[in-house]
């Protein structure tokens, strides 16, 4: 194998395993959120809007802080805040841009248009305490 092949291959496996251990985010669903507090996760629920200029700042810190060692088992879990009005409701939220931390059955903490990734981070690590 060519040494430019051999750079490539290693590092599109390096992406992959990062990728791979980054947390994963998914589209909200009470069952898929009951079945991870059962197990004890950490979770971060994002009540966003695709209109929201904040949840669009927002977006990319969540995406940087759960690619990192520290956030590795967390669960992203968003709710559009447009369709899903019995989220908002079970959550107690009124605005888009909340982000909400539960370890396992128990809320730890919540923020609402933090866009801050010291406030973010400070607020994913509560789940920890």
């Amino acid at each position: 194998m060519n040494t430019k092949l051999k750079l490539l291959l290693g590092a599109t496996a390096l992406v992959m395993a990062t990728l791979a251990s980054a947390a994963e985010a998914k589209p909200f669903d009470a069952a898929t959120f009951t079945a991870l507090q059962a197990a004890g996760k950490p979770i971060l629920v994002d009540i966003r809007a695709d209109w929201c200029p904040t949840c669009k700042k927002q977006a990319p810190i969540i995406a940087s802080l759960m690619s990192t060692p520290a956030f590795k088992d967390y669960t992203v879990l968003e709710v559009n805040f447009d369709t899903q009005p019995e989220a908002l409701k079970q959550f107690r939220v009124t605005q888009q841009s909340t982000l909400i931390i539960f370890a396992g059955k128990q809320e730890k903490g919540r923020s609402t248009g933090d866009t801050r990734r010291e406030g973010i981070e400070a607020l994913l690590r509560q789940a920890a305490s």
